[in-house]
């Protein structure tokens, strides 16, 4: 039987991240109706992690009490370089030798759904967007700061991929001349002055200057890593170290955010992430304060929100489902 432009409609999502696959049906205002997990195991082969993404969504459509053929798309975000319009994830820095790996074409001989693949970014910007902290404006720009920093647009309603599908690496904006070297080899980007990778290496710069801090009881000795939580814990035990640090990352994070909004005049911008879901009430009001001072234009902050994201770890299935829906009702318009 054809389907009515009345029927409802049913979308998986899927985030393929480097530890866990997190595949969900979601209809078309973005409620998630099941969700199956599953480990990636990425040390098993590209093949293996397939099968397995396969696996989930089969499952999720099960627990949504769906079949198959009732799922219009299927959108899947990833980490790392994601052609969009081939479904070949060219290149991802936490799946270990995955390199032009053709996950699109391959799932969707295995669902037999129209797949579409997009980066976990993008699709988590656009899952804010369409259903969380963004509802109601058509253009929004998301920073997730974390090992590194993340982002996406939305502009008029559709994720703006630019020229070459390298649109929004915000992270890699420069900040400061000559700087601190980032992860990407450049100098000065804003992931090297204020992702959670750069606090920990300010943090433990001060104390190997000699400065006392309660990170050094907080943290293993064997392992270095300063989690987002630990960050949370030292703020609130008033840590002199890791205040002046954070103090620090929220300003460029405002300087950075204020020199964005003057480029793309957004509706909005969301923040999230794990920094910003454990040190948000630190960091946010300290990114809103140096942002406004940098706009060319001032604007109230009513009329420009710098908004905390609301779907969390749901915010790329529902994201990328919504953006597969997208993709088809373009075909369909032609």
């Amino acid at each position: 039987m054809a389907k009515s432009k009345n029927d409802p409609q049913f979308m998986l999502g899927i985030d393929l991240g480097g530890t866990k696959i997190l595949a969900a049906v979601v209809d078309e205002q973005g409620r998630i109706l099941g969700t199956a997990k599953r480990k990636t195991h990425a040390e098993h082969g590209a093949d293996e992690v397939i099968n397995r993404i396969a696996n989930a969504a089969e499952k999720a459509v099960q627990k949504a009490h769906l079949d198959l053929s009732m799922i219009e798309a299927v959108g899947i975000g990833a980490p790392g370089v994601a052609d969009h319009n081939t479904g070949v994830l060219e290149f991802a820095p936490n799946l270990p030798d995955w390199f032009n790996v053709p996950v699109g074409p391959r799932l969707q001989k295995m669902l037999g759904v129209p797949v579409f693949l997009e980066n976990d970014v993008n699709v988590g910007t656009f899952g804010e967007a369409e259903a969380g902290a963004g509802r109601g404006y058509k253009s929004v720009v998301g920073v997730f700061p974390g090992t590194g920093i993340g982002g996406g647009i939305v502009l008029d309603g559709k994720l703006w991929r630019g020229a070459r599908n390298a649109a929004a690496e915000i992270g890699h904006m420069t900040m400061m001349i000559d700087g601190p070297l980032c992860g990407c080899g450049r100098r000065g980007c804003i992931e090297a002055l204020a992702s959670r990778t750069a606090i920990e290496r300010d943090i433990w710069g001060e104390i190997r200057g000699g400065r006392a801090s309660i990170i050094t009881d907080l943290v293993d000795p064997d392992d270095p890593t300063i989690r987002s939580g630990v960050l949370a814990e030292a703020l609130a035990a008033g840590d002199a170290v890791v205040t002046t640090v954070m103090e620090r990352a929220g300003y460029h994070l405002g300087v950075f955010t204020g020199s964005v909004v003057n480029a793309i005049d957004p509706g909005c911008v969301i923040y999230g992430g794990g920094l910003i879901e454990a040190c948000g009430d630190f960091l946010m009001p300290l990114i809103r304060e140096h942002a406004y001072r940098h706009l060319l234009r001032p604007v109230a902050p009513e009329h420009l929100p710098i908004l905390v994201a609301e779907l969390g770890d749901n915010a790329a299935v529902i994201g990328s489902a919504l953006l597969a829906r997208a993709a088809i009702q373009e075909r369909v318009d032609g």
